[in-house]
């Protein structure tokens, strides 16, 4: 039987099967950095029971019904894959081999759903409709596409499955979002959109990274093969995969930067996925430079959609998932009808429109992408319907505010022990910490805005302390600042020249009366109070002069612009060293 196997067809499956399993991990970091803190864990977990709830179900259940012998709707059930399938298996390739490329695929479409219903959903209700998906929504169209179906009889052409897989998940995760509704706080009552920030877009940009690298065995895998003809298809679609991917990149930071000032970040890492979205159903088929067109296409509808479903439907979807799958899976599967060219792929000489190939292919696109985007919305509303009136769809609003990973899976952070400022914060504080001091009675003296600070620096006249002689020992003065993480390093080592050598830092949340910079995320305007990372920083000192600790500190912090921090200057009544006894201005002599 051995002799009946290709080797090399066999081990491209097998190795594009394992590209595409990474693409979990791609999902799983867009998905988490593109969210809140609060919630990394339960997307995390998500992502990984989508895969693992998913396989099974598919080997019982999914894979009969997608590629089973049935009819043009429906494939008969396989359960436990019992059946040889020799008459749909690629050449040279293992049924086996063949059983775990198809599983794979199929756990990518259930996990798209996750980021437009995060932050928000019941865990039990997600590990439910996303087996729903894993074993009858996506076989079943993916037996009208894929599996010898009425679809593909008409010759309708989705190479690696831009509708089959992406706009399947994609308009799943638009009906799960208008259902749930939008997260706490996302809209005010006036119904214009707030921007929630995911909290990280280093783990975004990763993702996105992750999955761009596997999507070259998500289409290119798609060949199974890599003998004969398919060594030269397989080049070429590596080549329209990756250039799709880069122009809908390039189009979205241009597209942003012209239409928001600068350049957004959020948008271009999703224009990326864009791109490699709308280009997988033809990138057998389309030439390369249809490619660069079908990218300049994504990149516009990624931004676009996403702006329209927040700011005209209010339909809160937090990764931009829908603007990334459902409607560029629409758009990339319609492209096939425009741009396919007779000269590349091998499943026939059909071309697109604007090859002279007339209105009959884009004619069996277009009712491909309708038929299944009103099959798949109809079934997933039943069942979140059905969710959402017996176990319940959304979590509580106790439960929301509280983040995800506490109600939902009883750990009270994802990131324990990690504390979110610079690491030199945290080891970088000098001998003499105030945080052995006791100051009580404290009033405030002077608030000092460091951007509007005067050449001059602000005096203050010494004022006697009650723990101390007024004639012989100095006052005690706290100095409190509030300023930009970048300028930690630089502050500690001026503090510490001057000879300021109590220090407690914090990492804070705030904004001046400005309310923080202009800004945007995800095309939303931030112009409500917007609250920024800063570095607090606490000082009790005595022998340096207040005037010198404030003129160091402006030189240190100044620019000019806003958010350069400020600086509150307070009386202290008494200061207590607990392991000796020491008040007044000896109680921050010493070493503690």
């Amino acid at each position: 039987m051995g002799t009946e196997y290709s080797a090399v067809n066999t081990t491209w499956t097998l190795v594009a099967a394992a590209l595409v399993f990474f693409m979990q991990a791609g999902f799983a970091m867009v998905e988490t950095g593109f969210t809140r803190a609060k919630n990394a864990g339960n997307i995390i977990m998500k992502n990984l029971m989508d895969f693992c709830i998913g396989t099974p179900l598919f080997f019982l259940i999914g894979f009969g019904i997608m590629f089973g012998a049935g009819n043009g709707f429906f494939g008969w059930l396989d359960p436990a894959i019992q059946q040889s399938y020799s008459e749909i298996l690629p050449t040279g390739v293992p049924k086996w081999a063949y059983v775990i490329f198809q599983t794979v695929f199929c756990a990518t479409s259930a996990t798209i759903v996750s980021g437009a219903m995060a932050e928000r959903t019941k865990f039990i209700s997600y590990c439910i409709y996303s087996a729903f998906i894993s074993g009858i929504i996506y076989p079943i169209t993916g037996h009208w596409i894929w599996g010898g179906g009425w679809l593909s009889s008409l010759g309708f052409h989705d190479f690696a499955g831009s509708t089959a897989v992406h706009m399947v998940g994609g308009v799943c995760a638009l009906v799960g979002a208008i259902i749930l509704g939008p997260r706490i706080g996302k809209y005010d009552k006036d119904g214009k959109p707030k921007a929630i920030l995911g909290h990280s877009l280093t783990l975004g940009a990763l993702g996105v990274f992750i999955l761009w690298f596997c999507w070259f065995g998500f289409n290119g895998g798609s060949t199974v093969s890599m003998e004969g003809g398919a060594i030269e298809s397989a080049g070429h679609i590596f080549m329209t995969t990756n250039l799709a991917a880069a122009v809908a990149t390039v189009t979205a930071m241009i597209f942003t930067w012209l239409r928001y000032g600068k350049p957004d970040i959020s948008m271009t890492l999703n224009a990326s996925l864009a791109g490699l979205v709308a280009i997988t159903a033809g990138c057998d088929t389309v030439s390369p430079i249809g490619s660069a067109i079908i990218g300049i296409i994504a990149g516009f509808v990624v931004v676009l959609g996403i702006e329209v479903l927040d700011k005209k439907f209010h339909i809160d979807d937090p990764v931009g998932a829908v603007g990334v799958h459902c409607f560029n899976g629409a758009i990339g599967t319609i492209c096939v009808g425009l741009f396919a060219h007779e000269e590349f792929g091998d499943w026939g000489k059909n071309a697109g429109l604007f090859y002279g190939g007339g209105a009959k292919l884009l004619g069996v696109q277009l009712l491909g992408v309708a038929c299944v985007l009103v099959f798949v919305a109809v079934i997933i509303t039943i069942l979140f319907q059905i969710l959402k009136h017996t176990i319940g769809l959304r979590c509580s609003t106790e439960e929301e505010m509280r983040g995800l990973d506490v109600t939902e899976h009883a750990i009270a952070s994802s990131y324990a022990d990690f504390m979110p400022m610079p690491p030199a914060v945290l080891t970088g504080i000098s001998n003499g910490s105030v945080n052995t001091e006791t100051a009580f009675n404290v009033s405030v003296e002077k608030a000092i805005s460091v951007e509007h600070m005067p050449a001059k620096p602000v005096t203050s006249e010494p004022k006697a302390s009650a723990g101390s002689k007024p004639d012989d020992k100095p006052p005690l003065t706290e100095i409190v600042m509030f300023f930009n993480q970048n300028k930690f390093e630089a502050m500690k080592a001026a503090m510490n020249e001057i000879g300021v050598m109590g220090m407690t830092v914090t990492q804070v949340m705030g904004c001046g009366t400005q309310k923080g910079r202009t800004k945007y995320y995800r095309g939303v305007k931030i112009n409500d109070v917007n609250l920024l990372p800063k570095i607090k920083l606490e000082t009790v000192v005595a022998a340096v002069p207040v005037e010198k600790v404030l003129e160091t500190a402006k030189k240190v912090l100044y620019t000019g612009h806003i958010g350069d921090g400020k600086i509150f200057v307070y009386d202290v009544r008494d200061a207590l060293k607990v392991r000796t006894g020491e008040t007044g201005y000896d109680a921050l002599q010493g070493v503690d």
